[in-house]
């Protein structure tokens, strides 16, 4: 019996990463994993990263990000036997600190959980109106950022995995009557007969069993789905890609608590299956993929010859820049997540590095339509002490034509009873932002206007005007800024900046150079219906092979 070939390499990645951490490496390979266990590194006695460790100064293939669209990628390039390097600008999440964990749960911040903040910044400002939701922190490259423009955040992951660290694991496909209106050059045959499916198995997505939603962990879901069917609106189990046999292991007392001990936006200790568990690992053990971590590029160019130079500036986890340093490659995969790869090639064309760029780089950017709403439950309705923290339920409105709505059923772990249902609410929203350069700050900018979040707003408050009515509620305040009952000043699905068919063709390819492609959420122009990460992973599997078969 033969072994399967992508078991063998994911176990070998895996290895390599847990030696990578053990000796504090910034590079991440076979053979640097081999060379530290041979004795080339000394341990450090901290978990902090050591000193850079290097890296060549030309590769074949660079992929920038370590987040969905480009694990995808760089996994593709390695199988493909095409020397890669992946950049990224965060830490290798693998090493457990002095409580011997790796992450810290939402309740209990520490500098691990906010990239070089002095404070968390967590999406719930307060706690029935007492300012102790976050916390004064130390600054560290933690997992989690908010960035914040005029009028709108973005939380993005910072460490190898992206945004697969601190999500919530909602592994939704998109119906497929909206993906053809939003990318309507995409074969949906092809997405759905393949990439869908290979996405999701990659993935590890799964759902949630009757035992589980049915005990004390999910009551906050079953409230919810509750009031909504007593308001006449349908609801719907979501997958995930928490891996659900963990979770009853959980509950069981057979595995340390993770997602039922209040673990998610500031990382995940047990069930998830991030990146750095299948995709990455993977990649590394194809024997042609190299990570290197705490590495930001700063600027991209390309040569008479048509090689694209990267500036790089490695930090140590004060902070500070330890190396600068240059390296090239005949092609190159942006995958920094629509914030990054839309803020590289936004500077690198109104800089002049890549004058050719089109004026479609920088459009089209949206926030899936996201808001949040809180709403109060009745006293005998209480929503649970103990909560799960992986959602497995929206309140499904979208076919609605004047309505349409997807309202996450989300967690409010906070270890006491609160009487308070939360949700995502996913609209479509047609309203879309732009990036702009300011050379004065060296800066890009979003420009987006407080009112783009009407329509999400007037949508999601008719559907909780009825829920509220029909199971006589009421709004919950005293937990969002300016003591109000929803938030639309953040989004956790920030899409476009780099329109497929647009600012590139349609496999990603950006228009203007040869062998510069976006595999990331930067391609989907702002609104996917549901929760993104499996289309940006399927979209990339279908672009990545045709690049491969076709350049």
């Amino acid at each position: 019996m033969t072994s399967n070939p992508l078991s063998r390499r994911k176990f070998l990645g895996l290895s390599a990463l847990t030696t990578a951490s053990a000796y504090g490496l910034t590079t991440v390979s076979l053979l640097s994993a081999q060379k530290a266990e041979a004795g080339w590194f000394s341990k450090p006695e901290l978990a902090i990263p050591d000193s850079p460790n290097a890296i060549a100064s030309h590769y074949p293939a660079i992929v920038i990000g370590s987040g969905y669209g480009s694990a995808v990628s760089a996994l593709r390039l390695g199988e493909a036997g095409i020397e890669t390097l992946m950049i990224e600008m965060g830490m290798l999440w693998d090493k457990p600190a002095s409580d011997d964990k790796i992450f810290t749960k939402t309740t209990a911040p520490d500098g691990r959980s906010m990239w070089f903040k002095d404070r968390t910044e967590a999406p719930l400002e307060n706690f029935f109106g007492l300012n102790v939701i976050n916390r004064d922190i130390e600054q560290y490259p933690g997992v989690l950022d908010r960035v914040r423009y005029d009028n709108m955040s973005v939380y993005v992951g910072r460490g190898v995995g992206g945004g697969s660290l601190v999500n919530g694991c909602m592994a939704v496909t998109p119906r497929r009557d909206y993906f053809e209106t939003i990318l309507p050059n995409v074969s949906a045959d092809d997405m759905y007969d393949t990439y869908f499916p290979l996405a999701n198995s990659m993935l590890g997505v799964n759902n949630v069993t009757e035992e589980l939603f049915e005990s004390k962990y999910y009551q906050f879901s079953r409230v919810a789905q509750k009031a909504a069917i007593n308001a006449g609106f349908k609801t719907a189990n979501v997958p995930s890609s928490y891996d659900f046999g963990y979770m009853q292991q959980e509950a069981d007392g057979d595995a340390p608590k993770s997602a039922l001990d209040g673990e998610v936006i500031y990382g995940n200790n047990g069930g998830k299956q991030s990146l750095d568990k299948n995709y990455i690992p993977a990649a590394i053990g194809t024997g042609h993929v190299t990570l290197r971590t705490l590495t930001k590029v700063t600027k991209i160019e390309q040569d008479a010859n048509g090689v694209y130079s990267l500036s790089l500036e490695t930090i140590d986890v004060t902070g500070a820049v330890v190396e600068t340093l240059q390296v090239s490659c005949n092609q190159l995969f942006l995958g920094a997540g629509c914030l990054g790869t839309t803020e590289l090639l936004v500077r690198a064309r109104d800089t002049g590095t890549l004058p050719l760029l089109n004026s479609e780089v920088g459009k089209g950017w949206g926030n899936n339509g996201n808001i949040m709403f809180a709403c109060s439950t009745r006293f005998w309705n209480g929503t649970g002490v103990a909560q799960s923290t992986m959602p497995v339920m929206g309140i499904d409105n979208w076919d609605d034509p004047e309505h349409p709505v997807f309202a996450e059923i989300a967690p409010f772990p906070t270890g006491i009873e609160t009487w308070t249902s939360l949700f995502l609410a996913i609209t479509k929203n047609p309203e879309r932002g732009y990036f702009t350069y300011n050379a004065a700050a060296d800066s890009v900018d979003l420009n987006w206007d407080a009112t783009q979040t009407a329509t999400s707003y007037n949508d999601s408050k008719w559907l909780f005007d009825k829920m509220n009515a029909a199971n006589r509620t009421k709004y919950r305040t005293g937990l969002f800024a300016d003591n109000k009952y929803y938030a639309d000043d953040f989004t956790y699905h920030p899409l476009g900046g780099c329109l497929l068919g647009k600012a590139t063709d349609d496999y990603g390819r950006v228009k203007g150079y040869n062998n510069l492609y976006v595999v990331d959420g930067s391609l989907i122009p702002g609104s996917v219906g549901v929760n993104p990460y499996v289309t940006i992973t399927a979209l990339a599997e279908r672009n990545i092979e045709h690049v491969i078969a076709n350049d």
